[in-house]
């Protein structure tokens, strides 16, 4: 079967994926011809972004082994991207085997991973769905039926938020989920940052424009405004090879020196004067 004969309905190849992109800096194969020229263009200017790629990965995967160390048990996945081991539902549970999770993006394919991932996983979810319409994710019946909103959650939004432009309203789209929160609950987000090589910037920018990957670098300050209503745990909004809460996971750097794409991680935790969740 070729390339093209293994495409899910309802996919265009000529179309890059971030979802997809990601997936091949992270060195998986679950990706287009399309994708791969992207991911290439990039790699010519910024060729340690695959290294920045797996450092934003293992931020994922140490905020929510964090996470789940301080008593959270359910977990939101917005953006999820193609599974890749270990995935947050194996991460959650090597911590606590009660841990739940819903998983959620848009992207078919991803859609179609889930599906053969989670067929045997009581307490693990996954949903096709846009972030850029949180009430719907909210009202899902899968996510309510997961979901205590009375207790506290975790809501990721890693390597997502970029892929939103300033006039679909990041700060409004975190803030629908903040208001479901109940204290205790946290945020964990990263993006690619202003602060990027401008070479970076430009190629991904051209490569991307008009399509799904096509991507907003956001400054440090206006990352930060994303956790409005929460308190910024361990070292703050970091790149995300500097992220890190566990003296294990810091034992091991991925890279030296100044990465030519920049990526910025944070966790935020629901400040302890907030006002009540909406339900």
């Amino acid at each position: 079967m070729t390339e093209l004969e293994r495409v899910p309905p309802g996919v265009d190849p000529n179309v890059p994926s971030s979802a997809r992109v990601y997936d091949y800096l992270l060195g998986g194969k679950d990706h287009l011809a399309i994708d791969r020229a992207v991911a290439e263009k990039l790699l010519a200017v910024a060729p340690d972004s695959r290294l920045v790629a797996r450092a934003n990965r293992r931020f994922q995967v140490e905020a929510v082994r964090h996470l789940a160390g301080q008593g959270i048990r359910q977990f939101i996945d917005l953006g999820t991207g193609i599974p890749t081991s270990p995935s947050i539902h194996e991460v959650a549970r090597e911590v606590h085997p009660s841990c739940r999770v819903i998983y959620v993006d848009y992207d078919p394919v991803v859609r179609m991973h889930a599906q053969v991932l989670l067929a045997d996983s009581p307490g693990v979810e996954g949903i096709q769905a846009d972030l850029r319409r949180p009430e719907e994710i909210l009202a899902d019946p899968y996510v309510t039926g997961l979901i205590d909103f009375d207790q506290p959650v975790c809501v990721l939004m890693v390597g997502v938020l970029h892929f939103v432009m300033d006039e679909e309203d990041p700060a409004g789209i975190v803030a629908a989920f903040r208001k479901r929160m109940v204290p205790g609950s946290h945020l964990v987000l990263s993006h690619a940052m202003a602060e990027s090589a401008p070479e970076a910037i430009a190629q991904l920018t051209m490569a991307t424009a008009g399509s799904p990957a096509q991507g907003r670098f956001r400054s440090h300050d206006e990352v930060l405004t994303l956790f409005d209503g929460f308190d910024l745990i361990g070292p703050g909004l970091v790149p995300v090879q500097d992220w890190h809460i566990d003296a294990d996971d810091a034992a091991i750097p991925l890279l030296d020196g100044k990465p030519q794409l920049r990526i910025d991680g944070g966790a935020g935790r629901v400040s302890a004067g907030s006002p009540p969740h909406s339900p």
